[in-house]
């Protein structure tokens, strides 16, 4: 696949097929990452595979994620339904792989290795959308919590994790849709 047909034709991919994305295609598509721009070359990116422990853990913390948004006054049973619905969709990802960022210079210099952490991400999805590997790019308060830190090994004090990347071939592909180009694009006197 040509770069520029990687670039108009990859989508955010929300349902998958049950199949895992074998680990040598994960190593291949996140070594593209490391190719991103980044100034000073600080190289601040960093990729956690979730092993079935850890998605184990981190799937019953999103139920209770999901339970806890039911409205008040809702019975035990349809907060159940919230939980198993949150449980199972976070099990549907075949294969989810954490990104953080070395935070650990001043503040221009660990927002220069936030953006190039973000370039690193496109590069992994534009790299992985070619090998047909299909990837949601999530950032839910999942990833914001101290115990997700704890089970991934990050140090919050040093690295902050930008998101989850859910991976796996796609069952579906949603049609993408963007505002006209004239509508972001300006010139200055």
């Amino acid at each position: 696949m040509e770069v520029l047909e990687a670039i108009t034709t990859r989508r955010s991919v929300f349902k998958f097929k049950p199949e895992p994305v074998p680990i040598e295609a994960i190593q291949r598509v996140f070594g593209y990452g490391i190719w991103a721009q980044n100034h000073h070359l600080t190289e601040p990116w960093r990729f956690i595979v979730l092993g079935t422990e850890t998605k184990e853990a981190l799937a019953k913390r999103y139920s209770e994620i999901q339970e806890a948004k039911a409205a008040e006054g809702v019975d035990d049973a349809a907060r159940q339904v919230l939980a198993d619905a949150g449980y199972k969709k976070f099990h549907s990802k075949p294969t989810i792989v954490a990104v953080s960022c070395v935070q650990d210079g001043d503040e221009i210099q660990n927002r220069e290795d936030y953006a190039a952490a973000c370039c690193a991400m496109q590069n992994v999805a534009l790299a992985a959308w070619s090998e047909g590997i299909g990837m949601q790019w999530s950032t839910g308060p999942i990833t914001l919590e101290d115990e997700t830190y704890e089970l991934l090994g990050v140090e919050r004090e040093k690295e902050y994790i930008i998101g989850f990347f859910y991976t796996g071939y796609p069952e579906e592909v949603l049609e993408g849709k963007r505002k006209p180009f004239e509508e972001v694009f300006r010139y200055t006197p």
